[in-house]
Order: C-alpha cells, then sequence, then structure tokens
C-alpha cells in the first residue's frame, strides 16, 4: 500500500496535492483497495464552490456506494475525464491517472488540518 509523502490526507481516506492555490484529489489506495473493483464514478459539481467536508461526488464500486468528501474548501474546475470510460483507473493508479477532480483552494491553510503520510499511514493501521 503507498502512502506518497507529497501528498496530504483526510479521516475520509481523500488525498490532496496542492499546487498554489490549485488542489488535486483523490481517493487513497488504502480507500480504493476497501472498496474493491470501482465500476462508476459520479461527479456533478463542476463549477461549485463547496466547504471543506462536502460531498462532491460518489464512487460506485461492486459492493458499494461510497460519498467523496471535499478536503478543503473552494471551486471544482474540472473532473478526470479519463473516469467516464475507465473508472478501474482509481484501482489501478489511485494517485495518478486515478485523480478525481482539481479545484481552485479558497483558503490554502487549511491544508494544515489535514493529515501528512506518517499520521495516516497510523490511521488505517498499515
Amino acid at each position: 500500500m503507498q502512502f506518497p509523502a507529497a501528498l496530504k490526507f483526510t479521516k475520509d481516506h481523500e488525498w490532496v496535492r496542492l499546487e498554489g492555490n490549485t488542489a488535486t484529489i483523490g481517493i487513497t489506495d488504502f480507500a480504493q483497495s476497501e472498496l474493491g473493483d470501482i465500476v462508476y464514478v459520479d461527479i456533478e459539481t463542476i463549477g461549485q464552490e463547496l466547504a471543506a467536508e462536502s460531498v462532491f461526488g460518489t464512487v460506485e464500486a461492486v459492493k458499494t456506494v461510497s460519498d467523496l468528501f471535499l478536503p478543503l474548501s473552494g471551486t471544482i474546475n474540472e473532473k478526470n475525464p479519463k473516469l467516464d470510460s475507465q473508472p478501474e483507473l482509481v484501482n489501478q493508479d489511485p494517485y495518478g491517472d486515478g485523480w478525481m477532480v482539481k479545484m481552485t483552494v479558497s483558503d490554502p491553510s487549511e491544508i494544515e488540518r489535514l493529515m501528512d503520510a506518517e499520521a495516516y499511514q497510523q490511521l488505517v493501521g498499515a
């Protein structure tokens, strides 16, 4: 299981890569392994301004449907177009081609509330 040091993590198993005021967000390697085979990613919040911890979409696996929670406040600018035809990318490459959304962050200091890789690794007991 991977825990990239350059990312920040949430208790809800999302990851964030912040570059300036642009954040790329996805679900963690742990989350995709717990969900199983992902068959559909539904994100209908493009262009919306949302608060941190708001639901920004859902991910559907063979076993279940799970909400996706926004780690930071801001406006969602784009969703990963590859996921429409290849949702399995979330399983295959959760920190790369399996990213979910990119957003403009309204308060970059919110990143300080998130966990680093070591703290997230302890949370999931890996």
